[in-house]
């Protein structure tokens, strides 16, 4: 039924070539420009899905206390910014940002950005040192007037009682006026006695202003420490003595093109000439910026790839590949791409950073697959009407075997933790297919188009330029001595597998072993510094951030409760804040540089001493006294759920796995209280740990395998057929590692997928050998005549198809993207060295599976050891 229905399908793209040839290209245009119309993406649900440890703790968070912070880090030493009139700048911007300011009077005016942030309502919480200054000043004098107030009536009241009780024990009005002087005398000195500490913990000698330098100085620099110092509970605001933070936190819920916008206004709005520092200035900076900066390094690289991947496989094929219509293949790997990059598009799939990787993976095979039709059609002889018959019976059934079994291999990948590399391996499966789909219809149209008309002169002309000019390249003396040197290798690889296959099995097997091994050993690179472009202002921001501070990102802990506000469960935030910070090394005098931990503005934070917690109605009362833009940034506003922060180092992610898990196995919450760990880092380095694990790396390899084993069984119906080419491709995993290990080149969180991506396309070289070696024997060829044949025809493409998908790869290293680049560097290498692999060791592996021949190889064994003496094989 599959031979009626290739041969159904290439004959009607022979029979009207112009009609399938035009609806395939059409096709493909209109799948090109749907995905150009895409938004790439870089969001983090491409990272994790819902099943991450940490992901639903990090939805509440989002949901009840905005998204992850965009940073504004304010490049000026401490006491510059809080002591001179750049604090009010500061505290402008901050309620620019926080969309305080619109309208004609706002500052840029009303289609300015405070204006925009006031319309978009982009920021859920906004906190930053000038506007905490600000509102410490009116605390504290409300606080005193508070005081003031509160002695007078005491006193006024107290002189009224002392009064009346001297008129009542029947002194005179004078003595009783004395009464009362002496009582409201006594209420100021309590007052006094209230006030004097006020005054010497703040520096007051006055009301307290903004613009008092004295009590600025006390209420934020550190006496202990040098000049200049912050103190370490206002870290989340001065991290360090160089600079300051603003925290934007935006609405949850945002769309990524909101996000994208959001951020965008951010930028326009501290650039405002309004804000402008003295001594330094701005940068924004935080995870949602470097999201959306990689995003668009997304963008620009798909472009930059494609045009790079069809340029580097077009002078491959002209070079590598002997045919009239040496650019075929390649027009069908474009057509290909992009009906897939279309069925992408329409199924609203994202488009990631691996799917970018999937371009030259997508044109390799595509080529591979145009290659073989167009080679077996052009090795009889016959016309072509013929040889789509003949390759409909017996070429293409096996192409499609191939690649079912590829298309199995990937399917694999949708079992991945990370939804970014199930999108990879599933876009792959529907690449597969509609490669394959395009072979038949558009390589045979093509085809006929060439065999049954004069093509026009310019293309003529072109074509016949470009197969002149692969010839002189294969001419030069440079690639004539590589091609005499492969050629003299490759036989005596042959001859050798055919007098020793059994040693040469054994070698492979060992050195596969020794690979094996060594594989859990391979380092996983999953330092954010070192995978995204080093260009991305964003990242430089961080890593600004870092060196000032210490830290680079914030973990937080989630604590939800019917009430916040019960002491026990404050202080056990308290305690717990403590612990985990000593356990990792924090030390209050040398700041957040000493330790991967430190302390961010959480709810203890508002509770200065223990008398603080003596009871829920005193809890509450000083919940109530805090300005409500600090208060929603550590407790929500219904008092169930509230969060402790701590700044995280940027640091590679499986210590920082390491970390979070020191961190969750503190975590002994009092009855009723929940406690999770919620945040960004949480996920990528959960995500990170399944990924990278060895243990997910062997799972995914031998579920490849079985994969690649059953599709195979179930289209060959032969346990020997199908095992027989699975030998090099199981040999070759362990010999890609070792070459791997033995040159110290780092995986990355996309590159551990390379095994999948080994067994995927060496199925598909070794499945097409085996396969043709088994026809030739069928025709009556001996065993190295049949070898011979097979590496002729099938060998010769298979060898041209390989190195055409390994330059494609090679494009990869054009990339901004480090994740992409060092992908491209590990995947060429080991793609080579499956290639070479499945060409070197297919061959003694076929002469071992003869009928017969492991009996006859036993038999023979014995022989010599009975003829030397000794029993047994």
């Amino acid at each position: 039924m599959l031979n009626r229905l290739l041969s159904a399908v290439m004959g009607f793209a022979y029979r009207r070539p112009v009609i399938v040839g035009a609806t395939v290209l059409v096709l493909a245009v209109a799948g090109g420009v749907l995905a150009l119309r895409m938004q790439p993406t870089a969001e983090t649900r491409t990272l994790v899905g819902p099943s991450t440890p940490g992901y639903a703790a990090t939805e509440d968070l989002h949901r009840r206390f905005g998204s992850d912070a965009v940073y504004v880090f304010i490049r000026e030493p401490v006491k510059d910014l809080v002591l001179t009139d750049d604090l009010g700048k500061a505290a402008g911007l901050e309620g620019c940002l926080a969309g305080n300011a619109s309208g004609a009077d706002a500052p840029g005016g009303a289609d300015g950005p405070c204006s925009q942030m006031a319309r978009r309502r982009w920021a859920q919480v906004v906190f930053g040192p000038g506007t905490f200054i600000s509102e410490a000043a009116t605390q504290v004098t409300g606080q005193l007037r508070l005081l003031v107030d509160q002695t007078q009536r005491e006193a006024a009241s107290s002189g009224r009682r002392a009064y009346e009780s001297a008129l009542a024990r029947g002194e005179s009005p004078q003595a009783a006026a004395a009464a009362r002087a002496r009582a409201v005398e006594a209420a100021n000195r309590r007052l006094a006695g209230l006030l004097v500490p006020l005054a010497l913990r703040y520096g007051l000698t006055s009301v307290p202003r903004v613009d008092d330098p004295q009590f600025i100085a006390r209420l934020v620099f550190d006496s202990r420490r040098p000049a200049g110092t912050p103190k370490a509970r206002f870290a989340a605001l001065f991290p360090g003595r160089e600079g300051a933070l603003i925290q934007v936190r935006l609405r949850s819920g945002l769309s990524e093109e909101q996000r994208r916008e959001a951020i965008s206004d951010i930028r326009d709005a501290v650039s405002m000439k309004e804000w402008r520092l003295r001594a330094g200035g701005y940068e924004v900076t935080g995870v949602p910026v470097l999201v959306e900066e990689l995003t668009d390094s997304i963008s620009r690289s798909i472009l930059v790839l494609l045009i790079a991947a069809a340029l580097v496989m077009a002078i491959t094929l002209g070079i590598v590949f002997r045919s009239r219509l040496r650019l075929a293949p390649l027009a069908v790997a474009l057509a290909a791409t992009g009906l897939t990059f279309g069925a992408l598009a329409l199924s609203g799939l994202p488009l990631t950073m691996a799917s970018i990787a999937v371009i030259p993976i997508l044109i390799g095979l595509a080529v591979d697959y145009a290659i073989q039709l167009q080679s077996r059609a052009e090795e009889g002889g016959e016309p072509l009407p013929e040889a789509v018959e003949r390759i409909s019976r017996r070429g293409a059934p096996t192409i499609i075997a191939a690649a079912t079994a590829t298309a199995a291999g990937f399917l694999v990948l949708a079992l991945s933790p990370m939804p970014m590399v199930r999108g990879f391996g599933i876009l792959l499966v529907i690449g597969i297919v509609l490669a394959v789909v395009c072979a038949l219809t558009l390589g045979v149209a093509i085809q006929a188009l060439a065999a049954g008309r004069q093509a026009p002169a310019p293309v003529a002309a072109a074509a016949r330029a470009w197969r002149e000019a692969g010839e002189i390249v294969a001419g030069l003396r440079p690639a004539r001595w590589v091609s005499a040197k492969a050629s003299r290798a490759g036989r005596q690889s042959l001859d050798l597998a055919l007098r020793h296959p059994g040693r040469f099995v054994a070698v492979a097997l060992a050195l596969a072993v020794v690979g094996w091994a060594a594989e859990s050993q391979l380092k996983v690179e999953s330092d954010i510094q070192r995978l995204v472009p080093s260009s991305l202002p964003a990242l430089g921001g961080l890593e600004k951030l870092q060196r000032t501070s210490g830290v680079g990102g914030e973990v937080n802990v989630l604590v939800e409760a019917p009430d916040i506000s019960d002491p026990k469960v404050v202080a056990w935030m308290t305690d717990y804040q403590q612990r985990i910070l000593k356990k990792t090394g924090y030390d209050p005098a040398r700041g957040c540089r000493g330790s991967e931990l430190c302390p961010a503005f959480s709810l203890p934070d508002l509770f200065t001493s223990s008398d603080s917690l003596r009871s829920r109605e005193r809890v509450s009362a000083l919940l109530e006294a805090v300005p409500p833009y600090l208060r929603q940034n550590v407790i929500s506003q219904d008092r169930r759920a509230a969060t402790l922060g701590f700044g995280l180092r940027l640091m590679g992610l499986d210590r920082q796995y390491e970390v979070l898990r020191e961190m969750e196995g503190e975590l002994d919450p009092p009855p009723g209280v929940r406690a999770r760990l919620a945040g960004l880092p949480v996920l990528t380095a959960a995500a990170n740990d399944e990924l990278a694990s060895p243990e997910r790396r062997v799972i995914n390899l031998v579920g490849g395998l079985l994969a690649v084993a059953i599709v195979l069984l179930i289209a060959f119906r032969s346990a020997r057929r199908a095992i027989v080419p699975l030998v090099p491709i199981v040999l070759a995993t362990g010999w890609s590692a070792l070459v791997l290990f033995v040159s110290r080149i780092d995986l990355n969180p996309l590159s551990v997928v390379l095994g999948t991506l080994v067994i995927a396309i060496a199925t598909e070289f070794s499945v097409l050998l085996s396969e043709r070696y088994r026809q030739e024997r069928e025709d009556g060829n001996g065993v190295e005549e049949a070898l011979r044949r097979t590496y002729r025809s099938t060998g010769a493409a298979v060898l041209a198809s390989g190195v055409t998908a390994i330059a494609g790869f090679a494009v990869l290293v054009l990339s901004d993207i480090r994740m992409l680049r060092d992908f491209g560097v590990v995947t060429v290498i080991d793609l080579a060295v499956a290639l070479l692999g499945v060409l070197v060791v297919l061959p003694p592996v076929l002469v071992l599976a003869e009928p017969g021949a492991l009996k006859r190889r036993i038999a023979s064994l014995r022989g010599r050891g009975q003829a030397g003496g000794v029993a047994g094989p």
